[in-house]
């Protein structure tokens, strides 16, 4: 029988190699080529960026439509409410799932198979909108407050579940130790449980934060005060006028040469203003991934192993 010849395996190794990095290359560039497409035609002249005359590098350079979003003082407003209802939001997650979570995993907890029989219903059936609406309205009092989107925003059936889960696979001789060592639960809690199950609380936390970076239609149904709206709502408004604005200013071309152009400049930012409100919009977010990317992968594979 003729051996393996391990120069061949090598060899074999060499090529497969190249070819699994040539297709991470091909994926990275199909996932980063449309983020970067986005900021290079916001920084494009207007009417390069209307006629999609942008592929791989800015076209001229134009930062009007940005400081068209900076100027506007309303935005650092709604900038402050999507960080109170996203870090809110986040942090009361983590509690409430911790919390929730833990006595389903004690074994001295009675009951706590038909408790998670009762988390589960949530999740396969919902009261729809008008119900939740008049039990925001009339019964919580929370319309036109900022409870109306951090209240609802803290509890998630679903991440409950995932951190029972989570918590189910560390070793009960933790916990017992814990307690012959004098540690109440709360304390086997906080300094036990929480610290060893980092990788899926820091799935859930960016979970949360992603969701409630993006969340407009929630905030649309329940702040109709325009100091209390967070980000996206803004933006939908602010696009919404401008097009509105480059519509109007459209149909005053038969008027002078300075009219018209000031309404085909209006109508090339209204539409650049689209790709500026993008980046505005998820920049931050871009920015704190990384940071939590290393556990968000981790606890990503942990959760699917033991789910």
């Amino acid at each position: 029988m003729s051996k393996r010849n391990p120069n061949h395996i090598k060899n074999g190794s060499s090529v497969a190699t190249a070819i699994v990095y040539a297709i991470l290359i091909v994926l990275a560039l199909i996932c980063i080529y449309p983020v970067w497409y986005v900021i290079i035609i916001s920084v494009s002249e207007p009417i390069a960026a209307r006629t999609m005359d942008v592929f791989l590098l800015p076209k001229g350079f134009y930062f009007g439509s940005y400081a068209q979003v900076v100027e506007d003082s309303q935005i650092w407003v709604s900038y402050g409410n999507t960080i109170l209802y996203a870090v809110s939001c986040t942090i009361g997650m983590l509690i409430v799932c911790a919390m929730a979570a833990y006595p389903l995993t004690s074994p001295y907890m009675r009951g706590k198979r038909l408790m998670s029989f009762f988390i589960l219903i949530p999740m396969y059936f919902s009261g729809g909108l008008i119900p939740q609406f008049i039990l925001m309205s009339n019964y919580l009092h929370l319309y036109d407050t900022r409870w109306a989107i951090i209240f609802p925003g803290i509890v998630s059936m679903w991440y409950i579940i995932l951190v029972r889960t989570f918590f189910m696979s560390i070793d009960e001789a933790l916990r017992e130790s814990a307690r012959i060592d004098g540690a109440n639960n709360y304390q086997i809690l906080l300094h036990v449980y929480v610290p060893t199950s980092k990788p899926i609380m820091a799935v859930i936390a960016i979970y949360t934060l992603v969701a409630q970076w993006n969340s407009w239609y929630a905030a649309m149904i329940y702040l109709p005060n325009a100091s209390k709206q967070p980000l996206q709502l803004y933006l939908r408004r602010m696009l919404i006028l401008q097009e509105k604005v480059a519509q109007q200013q459209s149909g005053t071309q038969g008027g002078t040469s300075e009219d018209g152009e000031a309404a085909m400049l209006a109508a090339l930012s209204a539409e650049q203003l689209r790709y500026t409100m993008i980046v505005v919009a998820t920049l931050p977010i871009m920015l704190v991934y990384p940071f939590l990317q290393k556990y968000f992968v981790k606890g990503v594979m942990v959760g699917s192993l033991k789910g």
